[in-house]
């Protein structure tokens, strides 16, 4: 069984020497966000992850989460509702929430550095957690009055949990195609019908009540995704006033059983007639869902982030134990019969790669999440804006790297343990089942690209690429005379103008035929994280070049920094080839034959 101890001392270093969230939140007036009390909480949470959660990882993925159809009720596996007790009791679920509802009101890229740590630890448990997040964001920002007083507060103090109810079963990520409805009653409330499937969280024993989101459509909504609209749908009925009545008519049609994640439940939900409330205008819905959607999806990059660390951290105890053979230079542990692991080159290079992955990914995620932040306490409207630009630039980015590099992490874990990484005895083979649903939910790597190349950067004439690759430039060149710098600041700042060129022939031939857009997506997605990292990891190292820094820090995070310069940049280059060959060789076999 693997253990998991938070990676502290690296969180810090990108939280505040890199990214200088100190100042930042000085800046915002987040007069409470200081550094003492923001590393006591660090260190606690830690603490929780480390000895309440992780130690039933393995229990979760055995034992997995029981439906009873006679009820329609669903039992987390041992260990986990008491774990939501604590979560509750400790005050962990208002940790960013709103005060005025009953949160902490913190900082959410500070909340983000907490929630790498409950991914790593249990990542089937966090997962309810995390949809409460993002019930709490469209409440927020949608609900009315006396809905956040109802609603909102209940999931801040964790008294009740959220859903997000989207799909069914015939359209997949195509809500445009939606069926269910919700017709209006006399009393103000809608009756909702309908099935959806994949709701995480959906039924469970953690709490009485849970609220579910549902996308739904008005009897007169026109077709597509323009006839859209969101509804509160408690599992028990719940008055405006708060007071709760009888079970609602939503109920639990049965679970999935899944490659991995088994401790966290997801449900097909059906809804016959359910009592719920309009959230937002009619008709509106996508607008209030997407503060949903876009938290999960950061999350789940989060979420990718946690497994590359937990992943990376196995492999490397593994490596420093395992004795195998002698390295090819000679003996480097005369005294033992073989060397360990950790000598030979190809175990260093799987391991440098989740190390460079995940402390590059660490800052790239923490500085998205310091995006919310500005957006939420800037006074200036237009650094407002700039950064809602910015942050819905890396958000494809975020999720679909940190989750496609969360399972390339998962496997070169695995494959430094060897035979041991296939059998359960270690937790490799959970990890690796466990990561592949990261790249899937909240949409797809796919759907994450052409999101960031389609709508994000060619519809949006490259607003957040404009910003990302200023910033680039103008590290670059205050770093242009520092001799320790030149090594990274030149191939990046190569890298940023081989990025604004590609995108703009991808604009180019685009224009000639739109298949283009499609068939660059993915590898477009990928350059683009490539270079994303590249900046951050030289980010780290002026940071780490400060006085005061650790010796051994600072040669880490240097030699960490040359690896991925040297072996992981370069496979920009591999991904601006596929692009440069164009749609043609994608769409010239005709459907028919692709079984000939």
């Amino acid at each position: 069984m693997s253990h998991y101890t938070a990676p502290l001392r690296d969180m810090k270093f990108a939280l505040y020497d890199v990214i200088g969230a100190e100042a930042l939140y000085a800046r915002l007036g987040l007069e409470n966000a200081t550094r003492d009390l923001l590393d006591a909480v660090m260190d606690e949470a830690a603490k929780f992850a480390g000895q309440v959660l992780a130690p039933l990882n393995a229990i979760g993925d055995s034992e997995g989460c029981r439906f009873d159809p006679a009820t329609g009720t669903v039992a987390t596996p041992p260990g986990f509702r008491e774990a939501y007790a604590q979560f509750v009791d400790g005050g962990w679920t208002g940790i960013t929430g709103p005060e005025a509802f009953g949160g902490q009101g913190l900082p959410e890229s500070f909340g983000a550095a907490l929630k790498e740590m409950l991914d790593a630890a249990n990542l089937s448990w966090s997962n309810y957690p995390l949809l409460s997040h993002g019930a709490v964001e469209a409440l927020k920002r949608h609900g009315q009055p006396w809905q956040q007083d109802v609603f909102l507060k209940a999931i801040v103090e964790g008294r009740w949990t959220g859903t997000m109810c989207l799909t069914e079963p015939h359209c997949g990520s195509d809500l445009g195609l939606l069926k269910t409805k919700a017709e209006p009653r006399e009393d103000g409330t809608y009756a909702v019908t309908g099935t959806k499937i994949f709701i995480t969280g959906g039924e469970h024993d953690f709490t009485d009540n849970i609220v579910h989101l549902v996308l739904a459509r008005l009897p007169d909504a026109p077709a597509g995704t323009k006839g859209i609209s969101l509804f509160i749908v408690p599992k028990l009925k719940t008055a405006r006033d708060g007071t709760v009545g009888e079970r609602n008519a939503v109920r639990c049609g049965s679970i999935e059983h899944k490659m991995g994640i088994h401790g966290s439940v997801t449900c097909v939900m059906n809804f016959d007639g359910a009592e719920g409330y309009l959230i937002g205008e009619p008709n509106k819905g996508l607008a209030a869902m997407f503060a949903m959607m876009n938290s999960a999806r950061l999350a789940v990059g989060l979420q990718g982030l946690a497994l590359m660390d937990r992943a990376w951290q196995g492999a490397l105890a593994y490596s420093r134990e395992r004795l195998q053979m002698r390295s090819a230079s000679g003996p480097k542990f005369p005294e033992k019969p073989a060397d360990p692991l950790i000598v030979h080159p190809d175990i260093r290079r799987m391991l440098l790669t989740c190390k460079s992955l995940a402390e590059g990914g660490r800052m790239l995620a923490l500085h998205a999440a310091t995006l919310l932040d500005v957006i939420e306490h800037a006074q200036d409207e237009q650094e407002r804006k700039d950064a809602d630009v910015l942050l819905g630039f890396l958000t494809p980015i975020v999720k679909g790297m940190l989750t496609e590099w969360g399972n390339e992490c998962a496997y070169h874990a695995l494959q430094c343990f060897g035979g041991h990484g296939y059998i359960r005895e270690h937790g490799m083979e959970q990890l690796a089942r466990d990561a592949r649903i990261t790249t899937i939910y909240e949409g797809t790597t796919g759907i994450q690209a052409l999101d960031l190349l389609g709508r994000k950067t060619l519809q949006l004439q490259g607003a957040g690429l404009q910003q990302f690759l200023r910033m680039i430039s103008e590290f670059c060149s205050a770093q242009a005379q520092d001799p320790a710098m030149i090594e990274f600041v030149l191939p990046l700042a190569e890298a940023a103008r081989a990025w604004g060129e590609l995108t703009m022939e991808i604009g180019r031939r685009a224009v000639a035929d739109p298949e283009e857009v499609g068939a660059a997506a993915v590898d477009y997605l990928a350059y683009s994280g490539y270079v994303a990292l590249a900046f951050w990891w030289a980010k780290a190292v002026a940071a780490v070049n400060r006085d005061g820094q650790p010796d051994d820090l600072r040669t880490a995070k240097r030699e960490t920094a040359r690896f991925y310069f040297a072996r992981i940049l370069p496979r920009t280059q591999m991904h601006a080839a596929a692009i440069r060959t164009g749609a043609g060789n994608l769409l010239a076999l005709d459907a028919a034959l692709f079984d000939s």
